[in-house]
């Protein structure tokens, strides 16, 4: 007996391309007119985060009982790929949210669940994610972040190095060491508020691109916070970590397809109104050969990213493999068609007057933010011989 196959599998569901729909309606409306001034001025565009905000778009991943949207995590990576295909800074709102709140997701304890994600969800305050150090990038586990027990509270000292929305986001994912002598199991996890007494913050760092996104140091002196704010068990901290980034991965792969197919988008109507030689450039075999290079690897790269991102909604035990090859092929996916976006505007598009000039600065930091893609092959081989 045979039965027809059901291609169903490769179609979004109809919820799923609602939302994608209802995302783009709103980026392209209030969020992508921020874009270019947020990257020439590299101020945070509070306009974009108060439209996604107002949408439901701030951090979709809340589960509802915290007051949140409840999307699934295919449903959050399509926020955040549309929200980057307008502006790339701006995506880094509901990413790095939930890059942010992954840790009590999945190890904190109900009461901190409940004080901390309803304040997200709600927009009143956003979470930043606090790991690398000075000396301690792909290294996470030398990190020399110190917490020391005193009585029901623990004292935080050190450096967080390349923290995202440092400075706007009211809460921060710290990790630190709590027993010297273990190395990884050393390291726990803990939630540090910026009103804390100890927590400053570094001038902006000064980059190639999410400019309207602040990166600063994270100075903890002497921070002292309650014992109930530590996340999981003492120790536990650095495998959480490793698990956030698992889940995390997707959306930076997702990060890069939005920035890519922006690019491609422009790219396609540039080709189709400038002329050369009498006839619109997208008549020449050449420039076509491109434009379908671009669109083959960026649909591969959504396609990868979903699968990722199914694997991370269900806790697959290959989302490892699957987190790090998405984050890896969508990010160089991305810089390559954002730099051919550039050459086929030729001129043009290596000035700002142009958005794909941009969009080829952003897509950089796909390469190298939440572990470096040689990381990420590092990651992909060892899970492959592990089989």
């Amino acid at each position: 007996m045979t039965t027809e196959p059901s291609f169903d599998v490769y179609r979004l569901p109809e919820e799923h391309e609602a939302i994608r729909a209802a995302v783009r309606e709103v980026c392209d409306a209030k969020v992508a007119p921020n874009a270019a001034e947020a990257d020439e001025t590299g101020e945070f565009p509070k306009a974009s985060y108060d439209a996604l905000r107002a949408a439901d778009f701030h951090a979709p991943h809340i589960p509802e009982e915290y007051g949140g949207a409840g999307a699934d995590a295919l449903a959050t990576a399509i926020v955040i790929e549309e929200v980057a295909r307008a502006c790339a800074s701006s995506s880094l709102i509901p990413a790095v949210n939930k890059l942010g709140t992954m840790p009590l997701l999945l190890a904190g304890s109900d009461e901190l669940k409940r004080r901390y994600l309803t304040r997200v969800a709600s927009g009143e305050a956003m979470f930043s994610y606090c790991l690398s150090e000075p000396e301690a990038g792909s290294d996470a586990a030398s990190m020399t972040t110190r917490a020391v027990r005193d009585g029901d509270h623990w004292v935080l000292n050190g450096v967080k190095r390349w923290i995202t929305n440092a400075g706007v986001s009211e809460f921060y994912t710290v990790f630190a060491v709590t027993d010297p002598t273990a190395r990884s199991r050393g390291i726990s996890a803990f939630v540090v508020e910026k009103s804390d007494p100890g927590v400053s913050f570094g001038a902006p760092e000064k980059k190639l691109g999410i400019k309207g996104s602040p990166t600063r140091e994270v100075y903890l002196d002497n921070v002292r916070i309650p014992a109930d704010r530590m996340i999981g068990a003492e120790g536990s901290g650095f495998g959480t970590a490793m698990k956030t980034l698992d889940h995390t991965r997707v959306t930076i792969a997702a990060q890069a397809v939005g920035i890519a197919q922006g690019a491609l988008d422009y790219a396609k109507g540039y080709v189709r109104e400038r002329k050369q030689f009498g006839r619109p450039v997208a008549d020449f075999q050449g420039v076509q050969f491109m434009l379908a290079d671009m669109g083959m690897k960026l649909e591969a790269a959504r396609q990868l990213t979903y699968a990722a991102a199914g694997r991370s909604e269900r806790g697959d035990a290959d989302l490892t493999y699957f987190g790090a090859a998405a984050k890896c092929f969508a990010s160089d996916a991305a810089m390559e068609i954002t730099t051919d976006a550039v050459q086929l505007l030729g001129g043009y598009g290596y000035t700002r007057d142009y958005p794909v000039e941009r969009m080829m600065r952003d897509a950089k930091i796909t390469q190298i933010y939440e572990g470096t893609n040689q990381v990420q092959r590092i990651v992909m081989a060892r899970q492959l011989l592990k089989d």
